[in-house]
Formats: structure tokens, sequence, C-alpha cells
């Protein structure tokens, strides 16, 4: 024993583990392939369920190696559906290969189902259970399950209990993610430690030995991260302890970090793909930052703990929070001041005792209502957040060897670099001198960016889809929207900060569609409308305007932008929308570029007859490519190189036309639905293209 004591006193063992470990990480994710128990023309199975989920009409089954969707046809099968985890089904369905995001900087789901060892998504057309569950654990799980589901205003015992935070309405959580305290709402070490805590006090006044309790807690925060399905954040908490637990029966004497080090090498051998686990890495840092902060330094005064962890774990958390968001709210720790000792001593707690009687739940949303009220008054006046363009790697690892060396020597020359490093990340691109032309693909629609060389951005169109009533119990609490999840999130990826315009082409749904959300989420400075009449939409949009006190113009021919001349060449009153739709020409270091929005051939003649066109070097397609724009005369005569044709994936309207397709024969043709968004950098008179395919 005193051999193996030594043995496991020296930091040479760990960090000799630690590389050993990251070089199996690398070797491993890097030559897996997935062994497909599927195949991609298989439509029936038997499967056991892993996980479920139920949001309006939609039902999601998670099963091992398959996720999958099915959509209610009715309430009331909705209403009779008794699905338990571990019950077996039969189901039928087709199975499709997911999508990678073809937007940059946004999520990308097929990786996300990659890491879990996931190769296909289940579009379920019928299932039925065939076996139900009779494991004694998974009972017990299904009863917590149906107990929280049977309890009212239930959201948040789906978070504090079984780890799923995406039970809260959407709205709320949003003013908790700019409150910068989402961590809270996700099962994670602080939550483990309540629960130890608690026990091992009970246990101390039971008078049971320190061996005993620990036993007794370890097998309950097994049960615990077993009931909240493994997530890597509640396995790391729940592992480490346990090791914490034999150091200090067996007086090792382990340093803290030096036990962090064995759990995650524990965890990585246990799941390799752990490694890109968003909850796994964020548990990870800020726990090795607290320890190494911990080692030189002891805080005994309650608040002042709570804001030193707060700040810690916003700083060593800062590049993996900007390359998630790609901001942050630099006081979000003040906000943590309130709200850790509010979820740790009362709403989590209350969570546990309205699961046990679940009539107390009224005091529970008492509290939770007066959290989310005082999360949306500080949302509005209590936040600074700053946006980040995206960190390389090498940024990152700079970051990272910065921080440590201001943790562990406190010296005012590393708290100097840290400040200046940080500004020069957050001012990163008035560094770029590039131009830049993103076509984003936004489904069935228009939206294109220009970013000039001195950073203005000019925007031309949004997208946008048509959003139809449905019945009660068909609305959905998560339902997705492009501009706020994806484009928005894009546009501060590459760090913009603003729109200094947002060209309007004309009021289609499908081009201006979402630009209420961008106004409300995003700063915009200016707003250009087409010629001709404004219709319901457009009118809602300049209420919006006039409300944020935002600029905006009708039917002008010329903007000055960064000593870049834009023109709108049609200004012509005609009575039809897309005939009136706004023609929009520039000139970006000698390359031409013209944005034809859902001009019409009749707009398109016109404009021939006004203007001498030739040698457009980038055409963004009029119409989506239908065949009521893009004649071969207007073609013929612009002489496109490269053509975009924005459109939805198998669109209900045959986007692009075939004739049209034709017509632009003779140049480079990009489409959205085919090449995703698509990039174009100009500088010194050379083009980059970039895609980002499906």
């Amino acid at each position: 024993m005193i051999k193996l004591r030594k043995i496991l006193l020296s930091n040479k063992l760990y960090y000799l583990l630690l590389l050993l470990t990251i070089i199996y990480v690398f070797l491993y994710v890097n030559t897996y392939r997935i062994n497909d128990i599927f195949k991609i023309n298989d439509n029936e199975f038997i499967l056991k369920v892993k996980n479920y989920k139920i949001d309006g009409d939609k039902l999601n089954i998670e099963f091992n190696n398959l996720t999958s969707v099915y959509y209610f046809k009715s309430e009331n099968e909705k209403n009779n559906l008794k699905l338990n985890i571990n019950d077996e089904i039969y189901l039928k369905g087709k199975l499709n290969i997911p999508n990678n995001n073809t937007i940059p900087g946004t999520f990308n789901y097929k990786k996300y189902l990659y890491y879990k060892r996931i190769n296909y998504i289940l579009n379920i057309d019928s299932f039925k259970i065939i076996r139900k569950n009779n494991n004694i654990f998974y009972k017990l799980k299904n009863f917590i399950i149906n107990r929280i589901s049977s309890i009212n205003n239930n959201e948040y015992l789906y978070a504090f209990i079984l780890g799923k935070s995406n039970y809260i309405d959407n709205d709320v959580y949003n003013n908790y993610k700019i409150n910068g305290i989402t961590h809270l709402f996700a099962l994670s070490g602080l939550h483990v430690s309540m629960f130890s805590s608690i026990l091992l006090v009970l246990f101390k006044k039971l008078k049971f030995s320190e061996k005993k309790s620990y036993l007794i807690t370890s097998i309950f925060l097994m049960f615990f991260s077993f009931i909240a399905s493994f997530t890597p954040s509640i396995l790391r908490a729940t592992i480490f302890f346990i090791l914490s637990a034999l150091n200090n029966v067996y007086y090792f004497y382990i340093k803290p970090k030096n036990l962090l080090y064995l759990t995650f090498i524990i965890l990585i051998f246990i799941n390799p793909f752990y490694i890109y686990d968003t909850g796994f890495i964020l548990s990870f840092t800020i726990t090795f930052f607290i320890l190494l902060f911990n080692e030189k330094n002891s805080i005994k005064n309650k608040i002042l703990s709570i804001i030193t962890i707060s700040i810690l774990s916003l700083l060593s958390s800062l590049p993996i929070i900007i390359n998630l968001s790609y901001e942050i709210n630099i006081i979000g720790f003040i906000n943590n001041i309130f709200f850790i000792p509010f979820v740790s001593y009362i709403v989590f707690p209350m969570s546990i005792i309205t699961l046990i009687f679940n009539k107390l739940s009224f005091l529970l949303n008492i509290f939770t209502s007066i959290m989310e009220f005082i999360s949306k008054i500080s949302s509005n006046f209590l936040n600074i957040n700053l946006i980040f363009s995206k960190m390389n790697l090498f940024e990152i690892i700079i970051y990272y060897i910065i921080f440590i060396l201001l943790i562990k020597y406190r010296k005012r020359i590393f708290y100097f670099i840290f400040i200046v490093y940080i500004i020069l990340l957050y001012n990163v691109l008035n560094f770029d001198k590039n131009n830049y032309v993103y076509f984003i693909d936004v489904g069935q629609g228009d939206s294109a960016l220009i970013k000039t060389q001195n950073n203005k951005t000019i925007l031309i169109d949004t997208g946008g889809k048509i959003n139809y009533k449905v019945e009660k119990w068909k609305v959905r609490n998560k339902e997705f929207n492009l501009m706020t999840s994806n484009i928005i999130l894009f546009f501060k990826s590459i760090g913009i900060k603003k729109i200094d315009y947002l060209l309007l082409s004309h009021g289609d749904e499908d081009h201006s569609g979402y630009a209420l959300e961008l106004i409300n989420n995003f700063k915009v400075k200016n707003v250009i409308f087409n010629c001709g009449f404004y219709n319901e939409l457009e009118k809602k949009i300049i209420n919006k305007l006039i409300e944020n006190n935002i600029d905006y113009s009708k039917c002008i021919d010329k903007l000055d932008i960064d000593n870049n001349k834009v023109y709108f060449l049609n200004t012509k009153d005609f009575n039809n929308e897309n005939d009136n739709s706004s023609v929009i020409y520039t000139k970006i270091d000698n390359y031409n570029l013209l944005f034809m929005g859902d001009a019409s051939i009749t707009t398109e003649n016109e404009i021939l007859s006004k203007y001498k066109l030739s040698d457009i070097d980038i055409f963004k397609v009029g119409h989506h490519g239908s065949n009521t724009s893009s004649s071969k005369q207007f073609i013929d005569k612009i002489k496109p190189k490269y053509s975009i044709i924005s459109v939805g994936n198998n669109n209900r309207y045959g986007h692009p036309n075939k004739e049209v397709l034709d017509n632009l024969g003779n140049s480079k043709i990009y489409r959205t639905d085919i090449d995703g968004s698509v990039m174009f950098k100009i500088k010194n008179n050379k083009l980059k293209i970039e895609t980002c395919n499906p």
C-alpha cells in the first residue's frame, strides 16, 4: 500500500497517462469508422427505445446507433401514446443520410450524430410496441419520467432531474442565455455536489462510518447518472466524486487536479467521442481552472467565492463559448451572484421535493416565475454582450497558455498581456482587408451578404417562410427559426456586429420574411425598400423600424458605401411585386456584381433599354431560376461568369427551370440546394470561391 501511495503521488505518472490518452483519442477519432448495422434500403426495424421526446406533433425516438422522427396524425394518437424507455418497437420507415450544415459557423447535425455513432435518420411511417420494458431499473426510470410528465409546469423538473433543458420555453431560455446562466439548467457538477453534500451531511447525523457514507452516496450518484442518461458532465462529476472518496478513505493524498486527469482518462476510454461533447469539454475545462486556482488561493467569504468562481468559469470557458455562440456577456458573473445560490439552494432542492410531493408544484412554480422575471429584467438592462469571430486552434492555445500563466504567477505583465489579447481577438475583423460576398442558403428564398474591406456590411434580403396557424396540440416549444438559429449565428461567427444596410428587394415572404427577427435580434442601421406599393409585411417592418428608431428609405437610385457605389437599376413603379423588385448593381475590386431579386423578364427588358450591362462576374439569378426571369436575351447581354441560384431543396415550384439552366450554360452555376452557401472572397483582383455543401 505504501508503494502504491508513492506511485500515485507522482505527477509524472498522470502527465504520462494523459499524454498516452491524448494520442489514443487522436488515433481513434481519425481512424474510426461506424460499423453500419443498417443499410440505406432497410425499411423495417425492431429496436429498443433509448430515449424519446414529444414536442407538439413531433415525436423523436432515439435508439442505439439510430435516431428517428415521427409526426402524429391526430391529437388522439398523441394522447394515447404509451411509450417507455427500453420498450421494444417495430417500425416501418425510410432511412435518410443527415446533412452537413450549409451555412458556415452553424451547428453541424451530421457531425453531431456521427460522434454519437449514428449514420442515419429514420423517418417513421408507422410503429407499434411489441414488447414492454421489464427491466427493474428502467421501470424506475420510466416511473420518474411519467411522474414528471403528470406534473403541471414540469419544464424545470425535466431540466434538473433528467438533464433536459430543451423543455424550457424558448424565449425564457434565450433570456437565460443572454444573462450567461444556462449552465445552471444543464445537469453538471453543481447538482452532483448538491446531492452528495446533502447525503453526506445526512449520513453523518445518522452516525454512518465515512466508508459507508461514501459508498452509499456513490451508488446513489451512479443511479442519478443513469436517470440522467449518463450525460458526460454528470458522469464526470460522479466519477470524480468516487475517486475523491477513495482518495479520502484510503489516504492516498492524490492532488484534486490529478484526480481530474484520472477522471478524464476513464471517460475517454469509455467513449473517445466525448472529446467532442460540449458539456464534457466545458465541465473539464472549468473544473481544471478552478482546481488550478485553488492550489494557491483560499476564499472563505461566500459571496466573494461565488464571484471568483463565476469569473473563473467565464474566462476559462471563453474560447469554447465563443466558438459555440460567438458572443459573451462580460458581466454575466454579476447575474451568477443571485442565480447560483437561488438555483442551488431553492429551485433545485424544490424540484426534488416536488418530484416526491407533486402537490407542492405550485411552490416550485412561484420560485421559477420569480427567477424568470428577474432574468427577463436582467436580460433587458444588465447585459453587455460582445461578439467575437470564430477562434482557430492556434488562437485558442495561445489564450490558454496566457491564462495558465496568469493564474499560476498572477503578475501584472500577464494581466496586461491577457487583456490586450482579448482586445485583439475582439477586433480581429478589423485586420481582415478582404472583400466578401456570401450567398446564404436560406432554402426557398434569397439572402446575400456583402462585407467590404473596411468592415461595412450590406445584407440583400433576409430569406423567410410563410408561417401557417396550426392546431394547439401541434404547436412546438422549440420551433426552428433560420434567422435567429443560423443566419445571425453565421454573422457573429465571421465577426459581424451590425448590418449597416439592409436592402429588401421586395416584400415577398421568401425575401423579407425574416426582417423582423433580424431587427429584433441584431443591430440594423439602415433599411432600403424597393419602389412600388408597401404590402402588409413591409408595413409591419416599417412599424418595427419606427419603434426601434432605425432609418429607412424607399425607391432610391444609388448608395455610397465604403468607396463603393451601389446602384438600384429598377426605379419604375409596376403594378406587380416581382416586377417592382430591386435590381442591385455594384463593383468590388473590378468585379461586377448583379442581384436580380425576383425581377421578371418585363423588368429585365426595362433595364436593358436603360443601361449598358455586360460582363457580369457574379450574378444572383432572378426568381430562384424560374422561367419568368433570366431570358436568353438578357443573359446573352450581361454574359455572367458565375451564376448563383438561391433555391430550396426539392421545392414545390420545380425551381430552377431547365430552360433557365440552358440560358446560363456558358457560366459556372452554383445552386444553394446543391452547393449550400457560397462565398466569394475578393482581394487585389483575385477571386476565391468556397461552398458549404450539404
